[in-house]
């Protein structure tokens, strides 16, 4: 393994460039440059990108055209221009190739094609062979069938199945770790990654189980699997902001109030109680897979909110007058602030229990 310097990612501002991004950022401490659309259009300005860069990471690709053609072409001419910027300089290429290139179609000959280009360059060449992939803020009706049906459930509508069948599927931070575990290790490789089997009508019946659990009533589904947090992470990133905060029936009579704080239907979980100070803030952090509740239970907070490697925030007001909640989406930066004249008191509620060693945290300012 080396230690990775100067990263180049090409096609950085899509889907499972911000999943690497994200991922290079809370393990690795390294902000990769992102390669966009006007920079890939200039010739000189892609040379000048990729100069001193020591490592590219090759995500840029056609899956969806006017025609077959261009799907075809699309990807062959995207490595033919990485290679014209590349020069002769040796440099490590990590390629985000798709498990599609043993098919004949126009992008299973388009991705293979690209492949061997790419493998001809000056340098050493890892080859990341990828499974369907899912994960959140995917884009409906481009990225995964995943992303399609999360957007319509999270919208109240329930998408038609046809044919039927096992696909499978990889979490978008399972592949960035393929490929950044490829990017440390600069040598000619092949890597291929599975992914879990699951059926089509089986991924929307677990999602409309999300719906009727989480978006209509607050509780959590059962966590018990990887898969299920990976799914539901990714679910729930189609219903933020707009569902938060909720706010539950708070139950009173002459001893006092009673307010569920969390119904979790299985998987394990971790619940704690904070005080907070008059203007004094906790959070300032982010996670990579963890389910989080914010639970304000006295006091006046604010909840603010970034997208990691995004800069607008969101915001969102609580009071114990009224008890409510907002749910921490995976991969966004937040903090809660006590904004009133009195001690603020929170519950917390995680999916994971604490582990010292790897808690799924890394720090970062909502307003740097």
């Amino acid at each position: 393994m080396t230690e990775l310097r100067r990263v180049a990612m090409t096609g950085g501002h899509g889907f499972l460039g911000w999943h690497t991004a994200c991922r290079l950022r809370a393990l690795h401490g390294i902000e990769p440059l992102l390669v966009g659309r006007d920079t890939w259009a200039d010739p000189s300005a892609l040379r000048d990108a990729l100069d001193g860069v020591d490592t590219v990471i090759h995500l840029a690709g056609v899956n969806r055209a006017a025609s077959d053609e261009e799907v075809e072409g699309g990807n062959v001419e995207l490595a033919e221009t990485l290679g014209s910027a590349l020069g002769q300089r040796p440099v490590h290429v990590v390629y985000a190739d798709s498990v599609q290139r043993e098919l004949d179609n126009p992008y299973g000959r388009g991705k293979r094609r690209a492949a061997e280009l790419l493998a001809r360059l000056p340098g050493t060449f890892a080859d990341v062979v990828l499974p369907n992939l899912f994960g959140e803020h995917g884009r409906p009706a481009y990225n995964s069938f995943v992303a399609t049906f999360c957007s319509e459930v999270a919208a109240g509508r329930r998408p038609e199945v046809t044919g039927d069948r096992e696909i499978p599927l990889l979490h978008a931070q399972g592949a960035a770790q393929a490929l950044i575990g490829a990017a440390l290790d600069p040598v000619d490789r092949l890597v291929p990654v599975e992914g879990e089997p699951h059926g089509i009508g089986e991924v929307l019946d677990r999602l409309t189980g999300f719906q009727a659990l989480y978006a209509e009533r607050g509780e959590l589904p059962d966590l018990s699997t990887s898969f299920a947090v990976d799914l539901f992470n990714t679910y729930r990133s189609y219903l933020f902001p707009g569902q938060f905060p909720i706010a539950p029936s708070v139950h009173g009579d002459a001893r006092g109030d009673l307010v569920e704080t969390v119904r979790a239907h299985g998987g394990t979980g971790q619940g704690f109680v904070s005080t907070t100070r008059p203007g004094h803030t906790r959070g300032d952090h982010y996670h990579l897979r963890k389910v989080e509740r914010f639970f304000v239970l006295a006091g006046e907070a604010e909840i603010s909110l970034r997208r990691l490697l995004h800069d607008d925030v969101v915001t969102f007001r609580l009071s114990g007058d009224t008890p409510s909640f907002v749910d921490m989406p995976t991969m966004w930066v937040h903090n809660i602030r006590n904004v009133g004249d009195r001690d603020l008191l929170t519950m917390f509620w995680a999916d994971q229990l604490l582990d010292a060693d790897q808690p799924d945290q890394y720090p970062e300012k909502v307003t740097p």
